[in-house]
């Protein structure tokens, strides 16, 4: 065999299925550095590297077609990519907010056993106070999520159970601190 990893190594590295380098191979995402004389595969450093950026951006989520682009060279594209996968995640939080506050109705109903605590208004401002943010610094983490991301920002608050009113006032209050 040449220099470099028979595509059964590099799946073994990376955890993964020979049929998945495969097809990754099929569709021309990640492509063998050489073949040997007998035609088996033969991986470099080059793929490695490569294989081990698909598989970062598998676990953030991206599709094989958004990965293709992140491989690419528009970086353009590149950003339209981690924006649309951005609000994506954010609309799960809200669906999987709305349904744990479905499931928390229902276990009140069906169970005698507390609720484990749920992350509300309360919690992540705790939390933030206890990562040494003061009050100041959090209305400056709040202008600049406004600012940066305005719907986002609005479905993170929702998200915490925050009423529409306080919402409304958090939001506003943000968007005159940025001026």
């Amino acid at each position: 065999m040449l220099n470099g990893s028979s595509i059964s190594q590099l799946a073994r590295r990376f955890g993964l299925s020979r049929s998945t380098l495969l097809y990754y191979d099929r569709i021309k995402l990640l492509r063998a550095a050489d073949r040997t004389a007998a035609g088996y595969r033969c991986y470099g450093a080059r793929e490695d590297r490569r294989l081990k950026r698909i598989c970062e951006l598998r676990k953030a989520g991206l599709l094989l077609r958004d990965i293709r682009v992140m491989l690419g060279d528009a970086p353009g594209e590149r950003g339209q990519v981690v924006a649309r996968r951005l609000v994506e995640i954010a609309k799960q939080i809200v669906s999987l907010r709305q349904q744990q506050r479905s499931l928390a109705t229902l276990h009140r109903h069906v169970s005698k056993k507390p609720l484990p605590p749920l992350l509300d208004k309360a919690a992540w401002v705790e939390m933030l106070r206890q990562a040494g943010m003061g009050e100041r610094a959090m209305r400056r983490w709040h202008a600049e999520f406004e600012q940066r991301a305005p719907e986002e920002h609005e479905q993170f608050l929702s998200s915490l159970e925050i009423s529409p009113d306080e919402i409304a006032a958090i939001r506003s209050r943000s968007k005159s601190q940025r001026r």
